[in-house]
């Protein structure tokens, strides 16, 4: 674990720092819907970016304004205090307007704080609905982002190097899978902390290492013995999060225990592989925009809520905690359609707005969390009753 605690609570990361000691090149990206396995097959290092590290807003509120999420405003301090410079590109993503706005705002203050702006910056867009024509547009992109790519880096990204860093990609997948069978347990071998740094580790160490890794670790839990005594069984789903300290504030000091999560930067998609034969650009598009269960996506949200319901239920989950960063119009909407769909089913939930970075408002979460447990442990007394 030392590893994955290391790259999920860094910027500057060792893989990154040796991996750049080689000579390679490392591209920075701030979307899930963006292929990883482009930049493998080119032997560029895929890099999500992350807002941890904050220390203050100054640049951000200067180019975006106070009254946004705070996420993008992060990535652009960071970006504007020279926290990137190991960076030799970024791809930006319309995952929602804000997001859509760090590549303007990025550029922007690159006027102002010379050498921010890599050399490649590049922008990738995402279509709104997964339907034949909305897949036929996201094919296109991604072959636009390939031949970008090769034309910027002087690279050649085949059919069979796509293709083999999509089995790549799909064993890993495959362990993660392994690792939420473990979860679903009924005396889990490992925290919700402990697997929420790995799979934010996975978004910034070079696949192999990761791979490497994740398959030691899991071999290790298995051996490793099970608690006697029960935890409550909760899940957290929400805005996007990379923070562990988040994920241990509802597991440290509490009878809870994180089993099951719909994180952007988590185990969202476990076991989903992706087709090794045919079209390669094609079965990415599929993948990346056709399995999308994120809130961004229009029409989908009877999709989403089923995920939430059978992950429910596979895990064992007692209460569903929904978090959303302030001013995250997406989940805050969609948390309170989730909210109203699960307590009609008795599922107990708790909803959170929060501001996303340095959680500064721990004992008020606190609270609310320990209330919960204890609303679902009353729950548990009255219907044994």
């Amino acid at each position: 674990m030392d590893a994955f605690y290391a790259a999920a609570t860094q910027i500057k990361t060792q893989s990154i720092l040796d991996w750049k000691a080689q000579g390679k090149q490392v591209v920075g990206y701030t979307c899930s819907y963006v292929p990883a396995e482009i930049f493998h097959a080119a032997d560029l290092l895929p890099v999500r970016l992350r807002g941890i590290e904050t220390d203050g807003m100054e640049i951000g509120d200067a180019y975006y304004g106070p009254f946004i999420c705070s996420f993008p405003k992060c990535i652009l301090q960071l970006a504007g205090k020279g926290m990137f410079d190991f960076l030799d590109g970024v791809v930006i993503t319309p995952g929602c307007d804000a997001m859509r706005r760090l590549d303007e705002c990025w550029r922007k203050a690159g006027e102002d704080y010379p050498g921010i702006v890599p050399a490649y910056f590049y922008y990738f867009d995402v279509p709104h609905k997964a339907e034949a024509h909305g897949l036929r547009w996201f094919v296109t992109e991604i072959r636009n982002l390939i031949h970008s790519l090769e034309i910027h880096f002087n690279k050649r990204i085949t059919a069979e190097k796509l293709r083999a860093a999509i089995a790549h990609y799909n064993q890993g997948r495959r362990l993660l899978q392994t690792l939420e069978d473990l979860r679903a347990q009924g005396r889990v071998p490992v925290s919700g902390t402990e697997v929420f740094a790995a799979t934010v580790a996975g978004t910034v160490m070079p696949r192999e290492e990761f791979t490497r890794s994740l398959e030691k670790w899991i071999k290790t839990l298995k051996k490793r013995p099970t608690p006697t005594s029960n935890r409550k069984r909760l899940m957290l789903v929400g805005s996007i999060s990379d923070d562990i300290d988040l994920v241990e504030l509802i597991e440290k000091n509490t009878n809870a225990l994180v089993v099951a999560e719909n994180l952007c930067f988590g185990v969202r998609y476990e076991g989903n592989e992706i087709p090794e034969q045919g079209d390669p650009v094609e079965a990415l598009a599929e993948h990346y925009l056709g399995r999308s269960i994120c809130p961004r996506m229009y029409g989908k949200y009877k999709e989403r809520l089923g995920y939430l319901k059978e992950k429910i239920r596979k895990a064992g989950v007692e209460g569903v905690v929904m978090q959303n960063i302030r001013f995250c119009d997406l989940h805050g909407a969609e948390n309170a359609l989730f909210e109203r769909d699960l307590e009609a089913e008795g599922i107990p939930c708790l909803r959170i707005e929060r501001e996303y970075g340095p959680l500064i408002e721990t004992g008020r979460m606190k609270l609310r969390i320990n209330a919960f447990l204890e609303r679902i442990s009353i729950k548990e007394k009255n219907h044994a009753a």
